[in-house]
């Protein structure tokens, strides 16, 4: 990285800034992920009231102001939160103006797309082969990690990558949760807004945006060349 980042022009400030989103982007999409599954399968299989309020709830980041997402995040996981002070006092997990905080906001921001994308592969799946597996004697757990969700694979990828691109171009929510700190929050998209407002750092902050987009794009390549692949394994 240190030879491409050489390569672009870009100084010690933009590779970190790179290398934190990357980061921030990866801890935030895996950690919602078993929350994601879940939820989907709620979603997807369950039959319950309230139903229709936890498919709201969960979509309510895509439609609030980022802004708002990242405030609530401060009421509830900021050292002074109920949620924040808990995690502290029982296992020293800080938030607040953290990378680690980065990475929640950027989670948060991109598990609704997440959600979505697993509950339409699960709502795929042919509930016969389930049934049939039910029948050899596998168990409810046996089903899910046999059956169930290898044929779900395809979109559970494709909801990993939708949530890791909308988490590493994540800014209202993250500079209002943890603020905008040099080496520790931030993030690529900060960055690029620093140096918008920085006397001559029109130059810099358009080859931050290049790198961006090339991230972004590589990703989604990835998952459709992935998707593909894993499907014609599933068909086969």
């Amino acid at each position: 990285m240190e030879a491409a980042a050489a390569a672009l022009g870009l100084g010690p400030e933009e590779l970190s800034a790179i290398r934190l989103s990357l980061l921030v982007a990866s801890v935030g999409t895996l950690a919602t992920l078993p929350f994601a599954i879940a939820i989907a399968l709620a979603l997807a299989r369950g039959r319950f009231p309230g139903k229709t309020l936890l498919d709201g709830l969960v979509h309510l980041p895509l439609v609030m102001p980022p802004v708002v997402t990242g405030y609530l995040l401060l009421l509830a996981f900021g050292r002074r939160g109920p949620l924040g002070h808990a995690l502290e006092a029982c296992c020293g997990l800080v938030f607040s103006f953290r990378w680690t905080g980065a990475a929640l906001a950027a989670g948060i921001m991109g598990f609704p797309l997440m959600v979505r994308a697993i509950r339409l592969s699960l709502e795929a799946v042919d509930r016969r082969l389930e049934d049939a597996a039910a029948t050899l004697g596998a168990g409810r757990l046996g089903v899910l990690f046999a059956v169930t969700l290898p044929l779900a694979l395809p979109g559970l990828l494709a909801g990993l990558v939708l949530a890791f691109a909308k988490a590493l171009g994540e800014f209202g929510a993250t500079i209002t949760f943890v603020s905008n700190i040099p080496g520790e929050t931030r993030t690529l998209p900060a960055a690029i807004y620093t140096l918008t407002q920085t006397p001559g750092g029109d130059a810099a902050a358009l080859k931050l945006v290049g790198v961006a987009i090339a991230l972004s794009l590589a990703a989604l390549i990835a998952s459709e060349m992935l998707a593909r692949r894993i499907a014609t394994r599933i068909a086969g």
